[in-house]
C-alpha cells in the first residue's frame, strides 16, 4: 500500500474546511484514515480508496476543524492505513504540516499575497493590510516556510497576509 498526499502541501494556510486529497491504494479497496491535530486535540477520520484491481485510487475527504480545540496554529495533517493485523500500528504513515488561518486572524476566510518591495519591513505590511502595525506576528505565524526571522525579509519574497 501507499499513499500520496497532494493537498495541502507543507505549510498551507488552511480554513476550518478544507480537503485532503491525493493518492492512496495497492489493493483493491482499503480503508485509510486521516488525523489533524496539534499535541492538543485532533480531529480523524477515515474513508476508502483503491481502484478496484489493486492499484492506485484518488482520494479526497472534506475535514471539518471547526469543532476542535486547537491552541496552536502548526497543525500536522498524517494519512495512513490501520495494519491489517491488529488496527493499531500506522502503515506507510504520510504526514505535511499546515497552518491554521483561524489560529491567526479570528475570523479567517482568505489569504492575499504580498510581494515585498524595497524598503518594506512586516511592520509596514501589518500596518497596511491590518491598520496595526504590531499584529505583523499574524505574518510571522502565517509563513513559516517563508519568514524564518522576523527582523529579515527579502525584496520579491512572496509573503501570504491572512484576512477575515
Amino acid at each position: 500500500m501507499s499513499i500520496q498526499i497532494q493537498q495541502p502541501q507543507q505549510f498551507d494556510l488552511v480554513s476550518n474546511t478544507f480537503l485532503i486529497a491525493g493518492t492512496a491504494g495497492g489493493a483493491f479497496e482499503a480503508t485509510f484514515n486521516y488525523r489533524v491535530g496539534e499535541g492538543h486535540d485532533e480531529v480523524v477520520g477515515h474513508f476508502s480508496a483503491g481502484d478496484g484491481v489493486g492499484g492506485h485510487g484518488q482520494f479526497q475527504v472534506e475535514v471539518d476543524l471547526s469543532g476542535a480545540a486547537f491552541t496552536r496554529p502548526l497543525l500536522t495533517v498524517d494519512v495512513f492505513w490501520p495494519s491489517p493485523r491488529d488496527g493499531e500500528d500506522e502503515m506507510d504513515l504520510q504526514s505535511v504540516q499546515v497552518v491554521h488561518g483561524p489560529q491567526v486572524v479570528p475570523g479567517y476566510a482568505v489569504y492575499q499575497e504580498h510581494t515585498v518591495v524595497p524598503g518594506d519591513t512586516l511592520w509596514g505590511i501589518a500596518d497596511h493590510y491590518y491598520g496595526d502595525g504590531s499584529l505583523y506576528h499574524r505574518l510571522v505565524t502565517a509563513n513559516p516556510g517563508t519568514i524564518t526571522d522576523p527582523d529579515v525579509i527579502d525584496v520579491g519574497q512572496v509573503v501570504r497576509v491572512p484576512r477575515s
